[in-house]
């Protein structure tokens, strides 16, 4: 199998749907320009060529714009799949995604579907509070909506082409960190994490989380690029005889509960790691369902790590400080132990 970054990956994903189905069109800022980059992360990079620009469309800027045409074409019986430039221009289409999309199937009784996909990067990235959110839960708390989150090229593929498939409104979160572009868009501090990918046709179902790392004493559930620091803080752990539990949701909405319970049972110990600032996250929902349902096997407090309740900073030095560190990831588990 080849290895693909996860920006080659998504784009392995989009140019197969864009083969097997002629209602599969892509729409959204610079996303076909003629010697541009593919989009703000390349992954739509060559597209345009491939397929023509009636198939990959690119549009003003207008974030509310992007959405009307998403869901007048999906309800239509189209399957637009659009890009966001950035996660925080989910903003600008808020009554768009969740008076609309996320309810005209409910409204209309299941006569209307609304089948598209938004794709939008998430994660802060020394570009200040407007470009760094990582505005996951505010979707995840709207009935109608499914929100998924590839953490590797993998995932990356199967997961964007399910959501392509899927006959409901999706959200696919990517971290800017973890695209692994290349040249002019390459990104400082990137992870990089490439990974075999088939070439063959499959999906990765939305709703099921997989185990990382398996392990005994204590688990962790983390997504995106706090995955891969959760994963090195269970090494660092290692080296002290402590057997951490890495599990990567993969899917936010619908979330597979019965993975962390089963997991949370056995390790008795559960740390919530995410990028979002710590109020009212994805996080909170996990620890809620945890203390519901696992209070029995727990031995410990659900501990929380996630960046402070202010706006992403601009400096560096602070965004470092703002964001989930390893050494916190560490120093939380051996709180609980």
């Amino acid at each position: 199998m080849p290895e693909l970054s996860i920006a080659e990956a998504l784009r392995e994903a989009l140019r197969e749907e864009l083969h097997r189905d002629p209602r599969v069109f892509l729409l959204g800022e610079d996303i076909g320009v003629p010697g541009g980059f593919g989009g703000a992360f390349t992954v739509t990079l060559g597209l345009a060529e491939e397929f023509g620009r009636d198939r990959v469309r690119d549009t003003p800027i207008s974030e509310a714009g992007i959405a009307g045409v998403a869901i007048g074409a999906a309800i239509c019986g189209m399957r637009p799949v659009a890009d966001v430039q950035y996660s925080d221009f989910l903003f600008n289409m808020m009554d768009q995604l969740v008076n609309q999309a996320a309810k005209l199937r409910y409204m209309s009784g299941g006569t209307l579907t609304v089948p598209m996909v938004m794709r939008a990067p998430v994660g802060a990235t020394a570009r200040g509070a407007q470009h760094a959110q990582s505005p996951e839960a505010f979707f995840t708390h709207v009935p109608g909506l499914k929100v998924v989150a590839p953490a590797t090229a993998y995932d990356a593929k199967g997961l964007l082409k399910a959501a392509i498939r899927d006959d409901n409104p999706v959200l696919v979160f990517e971290h800017k960190l973890l695209y692994g572009s290349k040249g002019a868009r390459s990104e400082k501090g990137a992870v990089s994490p490439r990974g075999e990918v088939p070439a063959d046709d499959y999906i990765v179902p939305i709703g099921q989380g997989i185990v990382r790392r398996p392990g005994t004493d204590v688990t962790i559930v983390a997504s995106l690029l706090m995955l891969y620091r959760a994963l090195q803080a269970a090494e660092e752990l290692a080296a002290d005889g402590i057997d951490v539990e890495v599990i990567d949701p993969r899917t936010l909405v619908p979330l597979d509960t019965a993975l962390i319970l089963r997991s949370v049972q056995k390790t008795g110990r559960l740390v919530i790691v995410e990028e979002d600032n710590l109020t009212n996250g994805w996080g909170a929902e996990v620890a809620a369902l945890m203390a519901d349902d696992a209070f029995v096997w727990l031995d410990a407090p659900i501990k929380r790590v996630a960046a402070p309740d202010t706006p992403p900073p601009f400096a560096p030095i602070l965004e470092q400080a703002y964001v989930p560190s390893v050494t916190r990831i560490v120093d939380t588990v051996r709180s609980i132990l």
